[in-house]
C-alpha cells in the first residue's frame, strides 16, 4: 500500500515540476502582438532612423522607443481606425445621439455613423506625436496673386541718343574746349578749332565766286550771270557740306577773307563719353574726334527668367529702383523684347526706356526692376507647405484622427510666403502647413507613397 502512494507521490511531483517547467519557459506574452495589430519594430520618435526590435530606450536621447505597426498606425491607434461622427436608430435615422445605447421611443440599438474613411495610402501619426514634431495646420483657400513681379537690370545708353563727332576734312587741331571725357556740353558749342589745307582752298574759291559774281552781274553776254552764280552756288554748298553753318559762310563773304582755323561745334547735349581730340593732333576724316551721349532718357536691359517669359508684353509697366535709395523711384515701359534668351543665365533681356530726371540713373548701374502684372484669382497655400523634391511638389492633407495623406501638385508662382496650387487640392482641404519634411521622412520610414491623381472636386487652373 505504501508503494502506490508514494508511486502516486511521484508521478504528480514530476507532472507539477513538467508545467511549471513549460510556463518559466514561455515567459511574458511576445511583444509582436498587441490588441491583435503587429509589432514590426521599434523607433525612436526623434529620430526614426534608429530602429530595435524590442522596447526600451532610446540610447542617445533617452526617448521611450513607439512601437511600428503592419498596419501603419501609432501606438495610440485603435484596432478600428475610423472616426464615430455620432449614433443613429437604423429603423428611425432622425433620432442621434453622441453616446451608444437604445432608442427611448422604438427600443432599437443605436448603431455608429463613421467618417468618411481615409485614402489607402494616408499614413496616420497620433496628435501627440504631431504635436512633438511641430505640426501645424491651415486652410487651402482661395486668393489673389502677387501683381509685381521683381528683377535685376543694367542701366544702359539709348543708342539712339548717341552722337558721333568728326571732322570731314583733313587737318590739324589747333585748340580743343571740350579737353575730358565726362565734360557735360550743350548743342552748338564749340569742341575744337582746326586747320585744313583743303578747307582754306574751298574758302579762297567761294570768296572768287563772289567776286565774280559781282564783276558779271552787269554783263550783256548771255548766260555769264546765270553762270557765275551756279559757281557761288556750288562753292557755298561744298562748304555746308563740311559743317560750316550760315553764319561761319555769311561771315567769309563779309570780310572777304577765308578762315584759317575752322571751329567744330556740338551736334547734341550730353556728355563726353569718348574723346580722341588733342592740340596739334593731326586728323582725318574718317577719325572719331568725340562720342556725345544724352542721358536725359536710358535704357533698362532686365533679366527675366524663361518661366516668367509669358508674364512680359509690349508697353508694359514697370518701376525701377536703386538698392542704395529704395526710396526712390522710376517710372519704365517695355519698349523690345530681345528674340534669344542668354544661353548662360537662361533669361531674356527685356529693354526697358525711363526718363532719367538728374541723371541718377547712369550707365552699367545695376537696378531693382518691379514689372506691374494683372492680378489673378488662385487657391494659395503656405510655401511651407509645400515639399519639393524637385521631381515632385508634395502636401500633406489631413483626414481626421491623425490621417494624413501624401499628395503630388501642381504649383504656380509664389510670393510673400505663399504659393498659387494649379491642381491636386481643393479649396476648404485642411493640409499641413509645418513640419511637412517631417512627415515625408515618417512616409518613406512606413512606405507610404504620395497619390498623383487629384482628389474629387480639385480645381485645376490656367
Amino acid at each position: 500500500m505504501k508503494r502506490v502512494f508514494w508511486a502516486v507521490a511521484i508521478v504528480l511531483a514530476l507532472a507539477a515540476a513538467f508545467l511549471a517547467g513549460r510556463w518559466w519557459g514561455a515567459g511574458p506574452a511576445a511583444p509582436e502582438e498587441k490588441g491583435g495589430r503587429k509589432i514590426l519594430y521599434y523607433v525612436d520618435p526623434m529620430h526614426p532612423a534608429y530602429k530595435s526590435d524590442k522596447p526600451g530606450i532610446a540610447p542617445d536621447c533617452g526617448m521611450r522607443l513607439e512601437p511600428v505597426y503592419a498596419d501603419g498606425g501609432g501606438a495610440e491607434a485603435p484596432a478600428d481606425n475610423r472616426k464615430v461622427l455620432y449614433y443613429q436608430d437604423p429603423q428611425d435615422p432622425a433620432y442621434k445621439s453622441d453616446k451608444p445605447g437604445l432608442n427611448p421611443e422604438t427600443g432599437n440599438d443605436l448603431e455608429p455613423v463613421y467618417a468618411e474613411a481615409p485614402p489607402p495610402a494616408a499614413l496616420q501619426i497620433s496628435p501627440e506625436k504631431q504635436r512633438m514634431i511641430g505640426v501645424r495646420f491651415g486652410v487651402v483657400g482661395w486668393g489673389t496673386t502677387a501683381s509685381t513681379l521683381r528683377t535685376v537690370g543694367k542701366v544702359a545708353a539709348d543708342e539712339r541718343r548717341i552722337q558721333k563727332v568728326n571732322s570731314k576734312v583733313e587737318g590739324w587741331i589747333d585748340k580743343v574746349y571740350a579737353d575730358f571725357t565726362g565734360r557735360v556740353v550743350q548743342k552748338g558749342e564749340p569742341l575744337l578749332t582746326l586747320y585744313s589745307p583743303e578747307m582754306l582752298a574751298t574758302q579762297q574759291e567761294y570768296l572768287l565766286a563772289v567776286k565774280a559774281r559781282k564783276v558779271l552781274a552787269d554783263s550783256e553776254l548771255s548766260g555769264i550771270a546765270a553762270h557765275s552764280e551756279s559757281l557761288l552756288g556750288a562753292a557755298r554748298k561744298r562748304l555746308e557740306l563740311w559743317d560750316l553753318n550760315d553764319a561761319q559762310i555769311d561771315e567769309i563773304a563779309r570780310t572777304g577773307k577765308p578762315v584759317k582755323n575752322i571751329t567744330l561745334y556740338s551736334p547734341a547735349s550730353g556728355f563726353v563719353t569718348a574723346r580722341n581730340a588733342y592740340p596739334n593732333q593731326r586728323i582725318m576724316p574718317d577719325t572719331e574726334l568725340y562720342e556725345i551721349t544724352d542721358l536725359s532718357h536710358v535704357w533698362i536691359i532686365a533679366d527675366v527668367f524663361e518661366s516668367d517669359i509669358p508674364k512680359i508684353r509690349m508697353g508694359q509697366g514697370a518701376t525701377v529702383r536703386l538698392s542704395y535709395r529704395p526710396d526712390k523711384s522710376f517710372s519704365a515701359r517695355v519698349t523690345y523684347i530681345l528674340p534669344e534668351v542668354d544661353p548662360d543665365t537662361r533669361t531674356l533681356k527685356v529693354r526697358l526706356e525711363a526718363a532719367n530726371v538728374g541723371v541718377q540713373l547712369r550707365p552699367e548701374m545695376f537696378v531693382d526692376v518691379e514689372f506691374r502684372l494683372a492680378p489673378t484669382r488662385a487657391l494659395l497655400v503656405p510655401s511651407d507647405a509645400v515639399l519639393d523634391s524637385g521631381l515632385r511638389k508634395t502636401v500633406f492633407v489631413d483626414h481626421g484622427n491623425g490621417h494624413l495623406e501624401p499628395r503630388q501638385v501642381e504649383t504656380g508662382d509664389s510670393f510673400d510666403g505663399k504659393t498659387a496650387v494649379l491642381s491636386g487640392l481643393a479649396a476648404g482641404e485642411r493640409i499641413a502647413t509645418s513640419g511637412v519634411f517631417l512627415l515625408d521622412s515618417e512616409a518613406q520610414l512606413k512606405g507610404v507613397s504620395a497619390t498623383a491623381a487629384a482628389p474629387a472636386g480639385a480645381h485645376k487652373h490656367d
